[in-house]
């Protein structure tokens, strides 16, 4: 097998029910992304034939999933479902204090109130919008002290989420005691899925131990993390993807858990901590923007399909197929030559759109442009991660230019086949080939204050079209 080749490792799982979906022709799209203000993000569903904009929420169920959903228990204060979900997140996160939310972004809403204040300082292994939007939103600055590897798309390096120590220690000696928490993700989304190494982990446990700084964890796709560290890191691949997982946690002090992600569910999260006091804190908050503290803002029935997809998700075969989809669409584009993040990450596969439109200005969003042409070319979508998701500077108010300018390619759990995969190669590919035809970028016509990405609407920089002319 050469470096870009790979097999397409066959699926743990067989068809039980299935939705229809529907191509459509290229003036259909040319005429529904126009109609969208050139945003995939705000194209009809039904518009698009394969969805590759997230897989936060998208993924399939199992049947016991489905199952489980039946046997919910909808009351309102102390439901029974509320402590099979404590006890699946005890068992493999080890969090002691379990508060559900409604999904990860209620949990980092309650976190950052309870830990920030006005002049906060925030290390962590680069940002994530909606995390960083929090955080600024309650008076704290983002630092980022991830590797520099991490902002090169063509290291690879095989753990791009560590943390450079060096720049992690000279936050905290410049800033001290203004750290409430140093934020850490696994695996880094905004990198392109890239995961932190047991071994780093630990070192930034000792270093922030030394100063009495908390670590919180973004552990929506930790299980993808524990499956690169069994597969990467010395002295971890005889350890099962349970035990990985759990040991991963054990460093930090708390997590916030998109259940969208990991553990195969529609909706739902979780807060876990370690800290009883904290918590206390984080249940009234929970109260006021969530629920109460026994549901969350989740259903009886959601709970259950967490707590269930949570077992799912460690399976060994489960994670193996996972990533194994990723890396074989990742291989198919670097064989034909595409510019994409290496390595392959573990929910994505990023398109450099520097590398593939080095001629647009950033000012035009080369990834917004190319996520734009890659619907109109085969009805797919993905989503922009450069500096439209980077939002503007809320001191300066000028746009922030990270290091790399992606398309994301995030393929949810247990959807898609092989000849899908194999058709959102074909249509990357052809673009890729025919890239002179893209000749503009794209300018903004309405700019939202937050998270912008979601809503934004733009016209082409010049002309009618991004293409031609």
């Amino acid at each position: 097998m050469n470096d870009h080749a790979i097999e397409y490792p066959a699926e743990p799982w067989k068809i039980k029910s299935v939705e229809p979906i529907r191509q459509t022709s290229r003036p259909y799209r040319e005429q529904a992304i126009r109609q969208a203000g050139w945003n995939p993000c705000l194209l009809r569903s039904e518009d698009v034939y394969i969805d590759l904009f997230t897989d936060s929420g998208t993924n399939a169920m199992s049947d016991r999933q489905w199952a489980a959903l039946m046997t919910g228990d909808e009351a309102y204060a102390g439901a029974r479902s509320f402590y099979v979900l404590e006890r699946a997140v005890r068992t493999y996160y080890g969090y002691e204090h379990v508060i559900p939310v409604h999904q990860g972004r209620g949990g980092e809403n309650i976190v950052s109130r309870c830990l920030i204040r006005p002049g906060s300082h925030i290390p962590g292994n680069m940002f994530f919008p909606s995390t960083r939007a929090h955080q600024e939103l309650n008076g704290a600055t983002f630092h980022d002290v991830v590797i520099d590897e991490a902002h090169d798309p063509s290291s690879d390096h095989p753990f791009k989420g560590d943390v450079d120590l060096a720049k992690l220690a000279a936050v905290i000696g410049e800033y001290g005691d203004a750290i409430p928490y140093v934020s850490l993700a696994a695996t880094v989304n905004m990198a392109g899925g890239q995961p932190i190494s047991m071994a780093n982990l630990a070192a930034v446990r000792e270093l922030t131990g030394r100063h009495g700084i908390p670590i919180m964890f973004d552990a929506a796709r930790a299980v993808e993390n524990a499956w690169f560290v069994k597969q990467r890191e010395a002295g971890w691949g005889d350890r099962s993807i349970a035990e990985i997982l759990l040991a991963m946690c054990s460093f930090t002090d708390g997590a916030v858990m998109s259940s969208k992600k990991d553990s195969f569910a529609n909706i739902g999260g979780w807060i876990g901590l370690r800290d009883g006091e904290l918590a206390e804190r984080a249940r009234s908050l929970a109260l006021l923007y969530e629920g109460l503290h026994t549901y969350g803002g989740m259903a009886g029935r959601d709970m259950e399909a967490v707590a269930r997809g949570i077992e799912e998700s460690v399976e060994e075969s489960s994670i193996r197929a996972r990533v194994g989809q990723v890396e074989y669409l990742g291989h198919r584009l670097l064989a034909a030559g595409v510019p994409v993040v290496r390595p392959i990450g573990g929910h994505c596969v990023c398109i450099d759109a520097l590398a593939v439109l080095p001629l647009l200005p950033r000012e035009e969003f080369p990834g917004q442009t190319l996520a734009a042409a890659l619907y109109v070319e085969g009805g797919i979508r993905g989503v922009e991660r450069g500096g439209l998701s980077a939002g503007r500077d809320p001191v300066t108010g000028e746009n922030r230019y990270p290091p790399m300018e992606l398309v994301r390619l995030a393929i949810p759990r247990r959807v898609y086949t092989r000849a899908h995969l194999d058709m959102v190669a074909d249509c990357v590919i052809r673009v890729h080939e025919e890239r002179d035809r893209i000749k503009r970028g794209l300018r903004f016509v309405h700019e939202p204050s937050h998270l912008r990405f979601f809503q934004a609407r733009f016209v082409p920089a010049d002309g009618d079209s991004i293409f031609g002319g």
